[in-house]
């Protein structure tokens, strides 16, 4: 089987490029053979870019296209939607990271036009994107129904997605994010709790929440402050750590000044990904205290997971998180408890009933290395490739007989169709 994967891939810093590369490796180690057409190309910034770039391509020697879709990106939607349209096209498929919506941002030549442009007040874009969001709705239902198959990482978040999109549940197949087979490390001495916050450092994860949590669990209980430490570690790119207010992680080191937790707080940035599981095993629980935005509560209910909750997994720790996004579904295997987002007092509370019950550090750490086993990438890239032969029997066809082989070139370079 030949497959062209639609995807950010690092060096982007992005969740989604991340877990594209480790897919990417999943999929091929399970015997299919994965293109990356997209890699090294211009960006793709309109639907008559994505029309032109797929014309160019010939697509008679790929049986599938899968694309990864989400944080409003509008370059893979487009391809796919390009796609779509050909006569005689390949199967389509996408995961999509932020169910219950495809896309979120607007794909209206209009808006992004207006959204470009330096002259125009925030405001106006995001009164805009309101305002145009019934055609977006309309655009990513139109694909959903295109597409020969979806896929969603959680039963929530493939719920909401076929609900919202108005497709047949039976047409989103759930398949969990994937976790490399890492070698269980026994817990750190629990005499001093340690406590990890993981992922991109940028206004709208709630790292906020977290640091006033802890501030406010020491100062109703200040002996418990030689028992307790947090590291706050992830990406900085100067592209989402700085916004219209300035520097947001400035802002949060004098956030952490101002509770009194310079003694309790170590950062650690830029990971690179062989260092990521060493970090989290140092520590005894993630913390991911999201908060959902207000802006896209407008527009729907944001049901994905997280990369990071997804190492903590593979990692063998248990988490505590909010109940934003699919969260809630992903520590119920016993794994580890939500809170209430936003409600910084059920999470210092959290924190606080570790501190006084560690045994429970202990059980989250056992279901989490449980879980990690049953989701690991070469399982899960295995039951990608049973989806993808579900798909259309010319694809179930291709997988028995070896598939269409031929050169790449053409597809990757661009070449017209013969």
């Amino acid at each position: 089987m030949r497959l062209a994967l639609l995807s950010p891939l690092p060096p982007e810093q992005t969740g989604i490029a991340d877990y594209a590369v480790q897919w990417r490796r999943a999929v091929n180690a399970a015997g299919v053979e994965v293109l990356t057409p997209l890699q090294g190309q211009r960006p793709i910034l309109s639907m008559e870019d994505a029309q032109r770039w797929v014309a160019e391509r010939d697509w008679s020697k790929v049986d599938v296209v899968h694309a990864e879709l989400g944080g409003g990106r509008h370059g893979e939607f487009f391809v796919l939607s390009a796609l779509a349209a050909l006569p005689n096209r390949p199967a389509l498929s996408a995961t999509i990271h932020d169910p219950e919506r495809i896309v979120w941002r607007p794909v209206s030549a209009l808006w992004r036009a207006l959204d470009k442009a330096t002259w125009v007040p925030g405001l106006v874009s995001k009164v805009m994107a309101v305002l145009v969001d019934p055609h977006t709705l309309w655009s990513e239902r139109r694909l959903a129904r295109q597409l020969d198959g979806l896929v969603a990482l959680t039963q929530t978040g493939a719920q909401r997605l076929a609900r919202r999109m108005k497709v047949p549940v039976a047409k989103v197949r759930v398949i969990p994010h994937g976790t490399p087979g890492l070698p269980t490390q026994p817990l750190p001495d629990l005499s001093s709790l340690r406590l990890l916050y993981f992922g991109f450092i940028y206004s709208g994860k709630g790292i906020e929440d977290l640091v006033d949590a802890l501030g406010t669990l020491l100062k109703q209980e200040p002996e418990l402050a030689s028992q307790v430490r947090l590291t706050i570690a992830g990406g900085t790119a100067p592209d989402i750590a700085f916004g219209a207010g300035g520097s947001y992680l400035d802002g949060l080191r004098q956030r952490v000044e101002a509770q009194g937790l310079s003694g309790q707080v170590e950062w650690e940035f830029d990971i690179d990904e062989h260092d990521i599981p060493g970090l989290i095993q140092r520590n005894h629980l993630m913390v991911l205290p999201y908060r959902e935005s207000r802006k896209l509560s407008l527009m729907g209910q944001m049901r994905g997971t997280s990369g990071a909750l997804s190492w903590a997994i593979a990692a063998g720790r248990g988490a505590i998180t909010s109940d934003a996004r699919a969260f809630a579904e992903e520590i119920s295997h016993g794994n580890g408890v939500s809170y209430p987002q936003g409600q910084v007092a059920a999470l210092s509370e959290a924190i606080g009933a570790v501190l006084k019950e560690p045994d429970k550090v202990k059980q989250w750490a056992k279901a989490a290395t449980v879980l990690s086993e049953q989701r690991l990438w070469s399982r899960t890239g295995q039951a990608f490739v049973h989806y993808f032969e579900t798909l259309n029997p010319w694809v179930a066809r291709s997988a028995r007989s070896g598939g269409v082989r031929g050169e790449a070139a053409s597809l990757v370079s661009g070449g017209k169709r013969p």
